[in-house]
């Protein structure tokens, strides 16, 4: 209609590296995965798929498609839906490799529909993997994972990236994008907004956070002109500031007994909110 969704995307996934692609909700993750899936098509310029359109069988037997809801028949059990998602494909993993990869061994007789939405999610993960996809898309993996299952699915993540496997990354988890990424693309608005290592988009934030035990006020402190926040949490003291070196110096200064000082650079998350923030 009248809304456009991308505008001007140039994005690339590369051969043994985790691309996670960021935005907010609109931005148009969900539209630039349709479009190397093949499941809708540009306006202008162009998708390919290993160099091919995405449409044609070659290309997608070299992809593995982990998407937000999967629509698996329910009454089937799982190793049924395994060993029928594998006959896709023409060189797949056995099914033993794939239940040990995703953890599944102990579900293969199970229905579907009866599962968890944590071990449905690992199912679906299972299923991805078993043609040994060149290209893995994975569309929020974790969400409904407890810890020690999102854990494993990280490990998981990092096997296949470390063997050249590329894998596309959705995820609201900014730690979970921080932890495994080897490239960040962040969409606001339909555009690539910044794009980069984990490092370097956290570089184009100055800010710092200030970890430290002082004997000062928070009041004493917020009032000098570099501090942007400070907040207590028990005996500690953590202060925001864009000039972390002023701080520390006259914390030093004006604390003969302070102690535990930490400085600390942006996370992915305070990154991802100020670059989103400039773009809007």
């Amino acid at each position: 209609g009248t809304i456009t969704a991308l505008d001007g995307v140039d994005l690339d996934v590369r051969s043994g590296e985790l691309l996670a692609l960021l935005g907010p909700n609109g931005a148009g993750k969900s539209t630039a995965i349709g479009l190397l899936l093949g499941l809708s098509d540009p306006d202008a310029g162009e998708v390919r798929l290993f160099g091919q359109s995405p449409h044609t069988l070659q290309a997608r037997r070299g992809v593995g498609v982990m998407l937000q809801s999967a629509g698996l028949p329910d009454t089937l059990k799982v190793g049924e839906l395994l060993l029928q998602t594998r006959s896709y494909y023409p060189d797949p993993l056995t099914a033993a490799e794939c239940a040990a990869t995703a953890g599944i061994g102990d579900l293969l007789g199970r229905r579907y529909g009866k599962l968890s939405g944590g071990q449905q999610r690992r199912v679906q993960f299972a299923l991805a993997i078993c043609g040994r996809p060149r290209l893995l898309f994975l569309d929020e993996p974790t969400v409904g994972l407890d810890v020690e299952a999102r854990q494993a699915l990280w490990a998981s993540m990092r096997s296949l990236v470390a063997t050249g496997c590329a894998v596309l990354l959705t995820t609201h988890y900014l730690e979970e994008a921080e932890s495994l990424a080897d490239r960040v693309a962040v969409l606001g608005r339909g555009r690539i907004i910044a794009d980069g290592s984990v490092r370097e988009i956290r570089a184009r934030v100055a800010q710092r956070r200030i970890r430290c035990v002082s004997t000062l006020a928070p009041e004493t402190i917020s009032a000098w002109p570099e501090v942007r926040s400070i907040c207590r949490d028990g005996d500690r003291l953590e202060i925001v500031t864009n000039s972390a070196e002023s701080v520390v110096r006259q914390l030093l200064w004006e604390d003969k007994r302070l102690s535990e000082l930490e400085v600390e650079r942006a996370g992915l998350a305070e990154a991802f909110i100020e670059i989103t923030q400039e773009a809007a």
